[in-house]
């Protein structure tokens, strides 16, 4: 794993492989970031690809007492998806299809009933999760997908800490309440591998 700062100070100083090197590293989680807010693949690259070359073409207007660099990309990131959202309806899709990715194999242990179950819990929990307001959707992604803590979810969402954490707790409450009938059992069994 690549010292971020490190890199950092070197694109500062104009080294472009440095800039290649943070882009690199940063590139999955934020295109992951982006998908999770958006649920469109295209959109979501388009999205992560924008907030990545911002950041990189203004990384002197980083700064490092205010945010860490992550923070920071997030921040830009959550931005340009908001811009997306704005330009065009979101569709709905599956947990399953996010999470599962090109290097996420199936596990050949799972029958082909429970798989086919645990595809259905994700995908009831995803649809809620796609129902939710922005600001609530924003707040549980962040927290759960990207591993925000609240001071950094705050610092993204340009809100206080307490909004962050109220926006979190109102998230869960809306989905615990309207997928009171679905077993997520079998999501939480698998969470915990």
């Amino acid at each position: 794993m690549p010292d971020i700062n490190a890199l950092i100070e070197r694109w500062q100083a104009g080294d472009e492989r440095a800039a290649e090197a943070i882009y690199n590293h940063c590139r999955d989680r934020t295109f992951r970031l982006a998908y999770g807010l958006l649920g469109n693949p295209s959109d979501a690259e388009e999205a992560a690809q924008h907030a990545l070359a911002y950041a990189l073409t203004h990384i002197k207007r980083f700064d490092p007492a205010r945010a860490s660099f992550n923070t920071w990309l997030h921040t830009i990131t959550v931005s340009r998806c908001r811009d997306r959202q704005r330009r065009k309806r979101l569709p709905i899709w599956t947990v399953f299809d996010w999470q599962r990715g090109e290097d996420d194999p199936v596990d050949p242990a799972l029958t082909r009933e429970r798989h086919a179950s645990q595809e259905e819990v994700r995908s009831q929990v995803w649809h809620a999760i796609q129902a939710l307001s922005l600001p609530l959707r924003e707040a549980i992604v962040l927290r759960y997908w990207a591993g925000h803590t609240y001071r950094e979810m705050a610092d993204i969402l340009g809100c206080p800490v307490p909004t962050a954490q109220s926006r979190v707790r109102l998230a869960y409450e809306r989905l615990r309440s309207g997928l009171a009938a679905v077993d997520l059992t079998a999501l939480e069994e698998e969470q915990a591998r």
